[in-house]
């Protein structure tokens, strides 16, 4: 298919209903378990259609990627930290990756299943890490106006907080059962959740504190 025709709307709704269950099947059952026999019925389509849309499933894969990383940064941008004080813009930014993480399981399901990989198909995305380095450019302004204002330290690296940030959500929610199994808590309750959000902002300023 060519890939710089526009699709009609028909066609346009069939490729995201293809997306859409890829995602699903991907998530529960990783590349290597997830059948596009499985995925196709789940779409209403068939497999003629999924290959001439997306080739491989393979290529699939990496378009569900893509799209799950797009879906995010779309929603870190309408955050609009550049308009908030500093202290603010870094509270959201935490709060942000939390939550998120928390509403879309299925964001930490493909991750996990592209690192068993090592991110050998992400590798080949030129769309991924063109989407963060706007964002690090927006944190670095972010520390810079903080830093200014004397509310932030002056020498913190924006690459590594920005991985400590997006840590300190993934990882209690990527291994929230067996957590909850080994203290014995209900970790995925709203009021864990928000117990665990305050920490995460509390870490995040106090490193930030000058």
């Amino acid at each position: 298919m060519n890939e710089d025709a526009p699709l009609s709307a028909r066609a346009a709704a069939t490729r995201q209903r293809i997306l859409d269950a890829a995602c699903v099947e991907f998530a529960a059952k990783g590349l290597a378990g997830a059948r596009v026999d499985e995925i196709a019925a789940r779409a209403g389509a068939n497999k003629r259609m999924l290959y001439a849309y997306f080739g491989s499933k393979e290529d699939l894969w990496l378009v569900v990627l893509e799209d799950a990383y797009a879906a995010k940064r779309a929603e870190e941008r309408a955050l609009d930290v550049e308009a908030l004080p500093p202290v603010e813009a870094m509270r959201r930014l935490v709060e942000f990756n939390l939550r998120y993480t928390a509403a879309h399981p299925e964001f930490v399901a493909l991750l996990n299943q592209e690192n068993i990989h090592r991110a050998a198909y992400l590798q080949r995305s030129a769309q991924v890490p063109a989407m963060y380095s706007p964002l690090l450019d927006s944190l670095r302004a972010v520390l810079a106006r903080g830093g200014a204002a004397g509310v932030f330290r002056r020498d913190v690296d924006p690459l590594q907080l920005y991985v400590t940030i997006v840590a300190l959500g993934h990882f209690y929610l990527a291994n929230i059962h067996t957590l909850s199994t080994i203290f014995g808590a209900g970790l995925e309750r709203e009021a864990a959740l928000r117990e665990r959000e305050a920490h995460c902002v509390a870490v995040v300023l106090g490193y930030l504190r000058p």
